[in-house]
């Protein structure tokens, strides 16, 4: 239940102090009702416990909360990953239409397990469901195939939408795929090496550019040392990477939420608030590993490295990842109150790739973002209201657009201002604008700093020299030492593992907590929402908080300016080759690429070959392009002859 706090606790005391009968009466209504959510709090914590330990025991954790069934499994590949693909089955009373295009939702392996992409019914999977579209899923296992790579995770991706298209030779255009978090890059990685298999690309809170913005954890691998942290840590894990660790760098983003906000929240409300604290947290205790490979490249490369927004990437078969080779509309939903992807780090890789709006077009790529005032990054796939407006919105539109016009778009959702009349669809009650952008304006957004970039490719300068000098002179003697069996000891005294495996029914007072819990579920007694004590607890929760959201942006702020104070020195920076006098940018702009010149020749020879075809209609359109063409308007007219054809 909510708590009143616009009522000041000191406003009775005055007159309570003169009624010590009244003042007492109070003061044992709330020691009770404290004590009594005391145990309530123990006993749904227990129950997380135990929901912890049987999702261990599960062959295929995850939390997806629609029925399957498995039509693809990446351990059948001729590279095995540990990923499948699902196809989720619609309710009887609401069939999928065979004729719309297919939906895949691809959840992120970044320390969690699978299935927040379906989490409930508002939500990526429900989004697409209730718009008619046949609807896929694609998760994964808790262990990493040994050896896989991100490369092997690519080309699994990519034979799964292959399949997907199989399966609908008939819809109206290619699978539309959403990618959240983690698996929104890798997956804009895999369109951009086999772009004929993607229709529309949805990526939620995937970070792109990652030395954009102002994001506190972008300062980690530079006051760390660099990346050789991330192989001693797989090393300790006998060639594994325990996901908990990436869980815990998100926790410490918000030191409120995590040491009060989240277990006061609980508290408060522990009469209702069970059921929704352990839904979300068999999401969050179900961490996962990866690879040392899988982590290490991402690090390097993604991570310290940046080196996906400006197509420094070559597969393993020598070909670049550059996303200006992806063919099909991009949607970038990102949000102001993410503060693991900001909007900066979202939308930087256009800033980093193209120079113009002209560059855009020249590329025929289509690109529509998306933004939230406030919903933080777990809400960008998990949040009801976000699945009930933007997510059923995309979904509803998705065939506009794959239409669009090659450039930048913002894509703009309202409530309508009306009221709903009754009976209406829900998708009534929302306004969905699309109007032309530029790069300007996504440029506002990043505000890129060439001077930022240069001390963190200094940083990245300095993990190299360090990871090497680990793997030359430490690593051997830790791998000799750790031993398979010794790394599984080390799993559970993880810190957040210990939060989950230390209470549970395996406890010697669980029994009584369980029974204690029961005969106060049989015997509540709730405290007056005027009661002054209980606006007194609520007041001192609100100063903790504020508490700790100080001394979070006191930490920011010295990481940041450490960051800026050693990377700027000159001695660092000429120790990683950059000379004071050096005006050349810290990471070049991205030329013309091989792929581009040949597609743009393959477009051009197959527009020549078709301009004797068609009849009456295309005719009149060929004589409209060619009058926009002489009066000097050729960027248009190529843009909507290619469109055209």
């Amino acid at each position: 239940m909510n708590r009143d706090t616009t009522t000041s606790p000191a406003a009775d005391w005055g007159q309570l102090l003169w009624d010590p009968l009244r003042l007492s009466a109070m003061a044992t209504e709330y020691a009770v009702d404290a004590w009594q959510r005391s145990i309530l709090y123990a006993d749904v914590r227990r129950q997380r416990g135990n929901q912890y330990l049987e999702h261990l025991q599960e062959q295929t954790p995850n939390v997806l909360d629609f029925a399957s069934e498995v039509i693809m499994s990446g351990l059948d590949l001729p590279q095995p990953v540990n990923y499948g693909l699902v196809r989720i089955l619609p309710p009887a009373d609401a069939p999928a239409d065979p004729k719309k295009r297919p939906f895949v939702v691809v959840d992120p392996r970044a320390g969690h397990g699978p299935g927040i992409g379906g989490f409930k019914p508002d939500s990526e999977v429900g989004a697409a469901l209730k718009a008619g579209h046949p609807c896929y899923f694609v998760g994964f296992l808790p262990d990493p195939v040994p050896g896989q790579t991100v490369e092997d995770v690519m080309r699994a991706e990519a034979a799964f939408v292959r399949k997907v298209g199989e399966l609908h030779p008939d819809s109206r255009g290619k699978p539309a795929v959403i990618g959240n978090c983690q698996a929104g890059w890798q997956i804009l990685m895999a369109a951009a090496v086999w772009p004929e298999l993607f229709g529309p690309i949805i990526v939620a809170g995937a970070p792109l550019s990652y030395w954009a913005g102002d994001n506190p954890m972008r300062y980690a691998g530079g006051l760390t040392g660099g990346s050789w942290l991330t192989a001693l840590t797989s090393d300790l894990g006998a060639g594994r990477f325990d996901g908990a660790w990436l869980v815990q760098n998100f926790e410490n983003l918000d030191p409120a939420n995590t040491l009060w906000s989240k277990q006061y929240n609980l508290y408060a409300k522990v009469d209702t608030e069970g059921p929704r604290h352990l839904q979300f947290e068999k999401y969050w205790g179900g961490h996962v590993f990866l690879n040392d490979v899988e982590m290490q490249y991402i690090v390097d490369n993604l991570f310290i490295g940046n080196k996906l927004s400006t197509a420094q990437l070559v597969t393993s078969d020598g070909v670049r990842i550059d996303l200006r080779n992806i063919r099909s509309p991009i949607v970038v939903f990102c949000s102001y109150g993410d503060n693991i992807t900001p909007p900066p780090q979202a939308l930087g890789w256009i800033t980093d790739l193209y120079r113009n709006d002209l560059d855009v077009v020249g590329h025929d790529q289509t690109i529509v973002y998306a933004t939230h005032d406030s919903i933080g990054h777990l809400g960008i796939f998990v949040s009801g209201s976000v699945g009930r407006k933007e997510h059923q919105e995309f979904a509803a539109n998705i065939d506009i657009i794959d239409v669009l016009p090659a450039g930048i778009h913002h894509m703009q959702i309202d409530e309508h201002h009306d009221d709903a009349q009754e009976g209406e669809p829900a998708s009534d009650a929302y306004l969905t604008r699309i109007r032309r952008s530029n790069i300007d304006e996504i440029r506002e957004i990043v505000r890129p700093d060439p001077e930022s970039d240069r001390r963190f490719a200094a940083a990245a300068r300095i993990s190299e020299v360090n990871l090497a000098c680990y793997r030359s002179f430490v690593q051997p003697w830790v791998r000799a030492l750790v031993t398979d069996q010794g790394a599984k000891w080390l799993e559970p005294l993880h810190p957040l593992r210990m939060g989950y495996e230390l209470w549970s029914d395996r406890h010697p007072l669980a029994a009584a907590v369980q029974e204690a819990a029961q005969q106060v579920r049989e015997h509540r007694q709730t405290v007056s929402e005027a009661n002054p004590f209980l606006q007194l607890q609520t007041e001192f929760s609100t100063a903790v908080e504020q508490m700790l959201d100080q001394f979070r942006d006191c930490r920011d702020q010295i990481y940041a300016q450490a960051f800026d104070m050693l990377y700027s020195l000159p001695l660092v920076q000429a120790m990683t080759g950059q000379s004071l006098h050096d005006d050349a940018p810290p990471r070049p702009h991205p030329s013309e690429t091989p792929e581009h010149r040949q597609y743009l020749a393959q477009e051009l020879t197959r527009l020549e070959a078709d301009i004797h075809n068609g009849g009456i209609t295309e005719a009149a359109i060929r004589a409209l392009f060619f009058v926009l063409a002489a009066r000097g308007e050729r960027n248009v007219s190529m843009t909507l002859r290619h469109r055209a054809s």
